[in-house]
């Protein structure tokens, strides 16, 4: 049942605090619906490849991972991918660095997706193209919709949302097809533990594919060629 149907059909007075409650709740459910039904909205094709990247915000220039980020950044931007990241400092910032760095071969943006927060406000100097959200669901979806590829980087409890939810649409087929890299040793203790704590527990919390939907490497070089391998294959579908 809709549930604009159980809304009062006549008009409401504003001292019926209940009935006034009830039809703010039933219209933030309606437009939920309308908000569903255009996000099943797909392009049959994607002119671009996208790959985001995720990764702390709180990593400084000149670090060893902010130059390795940034260094992947720039290989895919060569390959003609856009780079998309949150739009804040450290890591998001090196991946948007490396991509307007890059000698691209065609016009490979460098894509911000900001949240409103207190505070890391400004979006960096290095994204081309910038987006902002008032909340993160929102923000997490259109990662989601306007990426054919994830690379997480180290990271905090932000980067682990992140992850997570990415790793759950793979798990539950909202997204297909698209990679899943995690890049750094940290990563690997994560996906040990669910390996364990979720799939090893009696009854199993999760299944042993869905341990497999993460792909975890130690170098950038190794995240770079997976990425080669399947922007060859999102180029050039069978």
């Amino acid at each position: 049942m809709s549930t604009s149907s159980l809304q009062p059909s006549g008009p409401i007075s504003l001292s019926d605090e209940d009935a006034v409650r009830q039809l703010l709740a039933n219209t933030v459910f309606n437009l939920w619906d309308i908000v569903n039904d255009l996000t099943r909205l797909r392009p049959s094709t994607r002119d671009r490849y996208r790959v985001t990247i995720f990764g702390s915000a709180r990593a400084q220039p000149g670090t060893f991972v902010y130059d390795e980020v940034k260094r992947v950044a720039a290989a895919l931007a060569a390959m003609d991918c856009d780079i998309i990241t949150g739009g804040g400092p450290g890591l998001m910032q090196a991946a948007n660095e490396g991509a307007a760095a890059a000698q691209a071969p065609g016009r490979s943006q460098s894509v911000g997706i900001r949240v409103n927060l207190p505070f890391e406000q400004d979006v960096n100097p290095f994204v081309t193209q910038a987006f902002e959200h008032k909340t993160f669901f929102t923000r997490l979806h259109h990662f989601v919709l306007t990426s054919d590829a994830f690379v997480v980087a180290p990271g905090g409890i932000g980067t682990v949302l992140e992850l997570t939810m990415v790793w759950q649409l793979l798990q539950v087929k909202h997204v297909e097809s698209a990679p899943l890299i995690l890049v750094g040793k940290m990563w690997r203790g994560l996906v040990d533990w669910a390996r364990a704590s979720l799939a090893g527990a009696s009854p199993p919390l999760a299944s042993l594919d869905d341990m497999a939907i993460p792909v975890c490497v130690d170098t950038a070089d190794e995240a770079i060629s997976l990425l080669r391998q399947h922007h060859a294959r999102w180029k050039h579908p069978q």
